[in-house]
């Protein structure tokens, strides 16, 4: 069974945020299932998200929530095990609206991802993200 592999021990890391400001648009709101909180990037060419977890994990799919007018047209998953480089793992095309939408990812093993936002709607290239999910299991 499937469910969101980020959890506490897991370290985040954000290409940017707005202004600097941390506390109103960090990254901390693009996990706390909050309907009110997003993370909002700084302007930039491309905008990116990386995740290391406690433990390996095996990643099958991506939830994502842009901000209509401040999204992705196009997204690539890259993942690694702990001292390797990173390797693409799948590109997706997210759509420029507010809705929840999933990315079916093959399934990767890995101990670190990296989420790249490329081709922003924004002209000034901020990508606003209210939810950001990654599905999978945790191996043993």
């Amino acid at each position: 069974m499937t469910h969101s592999l980020v959890c506490p021990e897991t370290v985040s890391r954000v290409s940017s945020v707005l202004n600097r400001n941390t506390r109103q648009f960090g990254k901390k709101h693009l996990f706390d299932r909050d309907e009110e909180t997003c993370w909002n990037s700084d302007q930039g060419p491309s905008q990116w998200v990386t995740l290391e977890f406690p433990q390996r994990v095996c990643v099958s799919g991506l939830q994502i929530q842009f901000q209509g007018g401040f999204s992705s047209q196009r997204g690539r998953l890259e993942g690694s095990q702990r001292g390797e480089a990173l390797s693409k793992i799948v590109d997706f095309y997210p759509k420029d609206n507010n809705s929840l939408q999933m990315f079916p990812v093959p399934p990767a093993e890995v101990d670190q991802l990296k989420v790249t936002f490329e081709d922003a709607t924004d002209f000034f290239g901020r990508v606003v993200i209210y939810h950001l999910r990654v599905l999978g299991e945790k191996t043993v």
